[in-house]
């Protein structure tokens, strides 16, 4: 089984709050079982969505095979003016090259979200990755995590996500990799 920890931020140090996050997920999906890898965005060299194109980029080639083998994705945004970076969203919209395929897009792929913010409006971006997740055919985890960025690191060690936001991933991950909700976790 595989996954992909999409990293929407354009952040490229390993010690940003996306690289962090990142990580964190990384290690915790590969200690499910997963083949793990994390697609981040700053790398990536996707360029601006151009319908008008005969041929289909290279980046864009790497990013749709990665998306379309992977069993569950993490999609990972920091909340920019209201909503998930530009950027993200336009790798996104390449997966309109799937569109002549026989399960287009991320046809039956669960996606579980993660946000974050520096007040209390990261469920915005939850909410568009959400929308466009369900528009691309894919299932949301049931669960998400919308993250006040004051909080997400512990205060004692800032290099380790706080307690609160690991139980929290952790929730998620499980659910994700297990498809079912347990009960107190």
């Amino acid at each position: 089984m595989k996954a992909i920890i999409f990293n929407g931020s354009l952040e490229r140090r390993s010690e940003s709050t996306s690289g962090k996050i990142s990580q964190y997920f990384a290690e915790r999906v590969e200690k499910s079982g997963f083949e793990t890898e994390i697609f981040s965005l700053a790398d990536s060299g996707i360029p601006l969505f151009d319908v008008t194109l005969t041929k289909t980029p290279l980046a864009v080639e790497r990013m749709t095979q990665l998306f379309l083998e992977a069993d569950i994705h993490f999609w990972l945004a920091p909340l920019y003016h209201g909503s998930i970076p530009g950027v993200m969203k336009n790798c996104l919209d390449w997966l309109e090259v799937t569109s002549g395929h026989y399960q287009p897009y991320l046809t039956d792929k669960m996606i579980g979200l993660v946000c974050w913010a520096d007040g209390l409006h990261a469920m915005q971006g939850i909410h568009t990755m959400d929308a466009v997740a369900k528009s691309l055919r894919a299932w949301p985890v049931p669960f998400s995590v919308p993250v006040i960025r004051t909080a997400l690191f512990d205060h004692e060690d800032p290099t380790k996500i706080s307690s609160l936001y690991s139980d929290k991933f952790d929730k998620l991950i499980s659910i994700a990799t297990t498809k079912r909700i347990v009960k107190g976790h």
